[in-house]
């Protein structure tokens, strides 16, 4: 009787890299919907996301006449570049198409929503944002999340032992 191995189950895309992720989004707020959107960098910015030197925690996308911008975003310096550097807190322009912006963007204008990135990671050698079309949680709202989760574990925790 010959036994083959199996093939461990490839997990994530050989072509995705993940820079960073803003884990407090998915607890500060209920994701609606998600779009994955490109970036325009410079450099040294880039040069530090693969160093993964980026911090997602208090950005969120923004309307400007017919463009999406990404604020607040830290993007630390690359200490390489020395005087060809760029600011850290810079605002940086989201790629969508004229059609996304419209459907996508313009709901979180008009409903009250918030855009908000979620996650940035390299796309087949490509700076992507997956942005989320956010609604604010309420305190009870998390509570619930957690008491749900704590559930969860309990029971998974259960299922172990016996």
């Amino acid at each position: 009787m010959s036994r083959t191995k199996k093939k461990p189950k490839a997990t994530a895309d050989p072509n995705h890299k993940m820079i960073s992720e803003n884990r407090k989004a998915r607890h500060k707020y209920a994701v609606l919907e998600t779009l994955e959107c490109g970036i325009v960098l410079v450099g040294s910015e880039v040069k530090s996301l693969r160093d993964g030197q980026l911090s997602l925690d208090e950005s969120y996308g923004r309307i400007r006449g017919d463009e999406v911008w990404l604020v607040g975003a830290d993007i630390a310096v690359y200490a390489q570049a020395s005087h060809m550097n760029h600011e850290t807190r810079r605002p940086r322009k989201l790629l969508l198409h004229r059609s996304e912006i419209t459907k996508f963007a313009w709901r979180a204008h008009e409903k009250g929503l918030s855009l908000i990135p979620l996650k940035m990671y390299f796309k087949s050698g490509r700076v992507k944002v997956l942005l989320g079309l956010c609604k604010g949680k309420k305190l009870h709202d998390k509570r619930e999340a957690l008491k749900k989760a704590d559930s969860k574990r309990d029971i998974d925790r259960a299922m172990r032992r016996r």
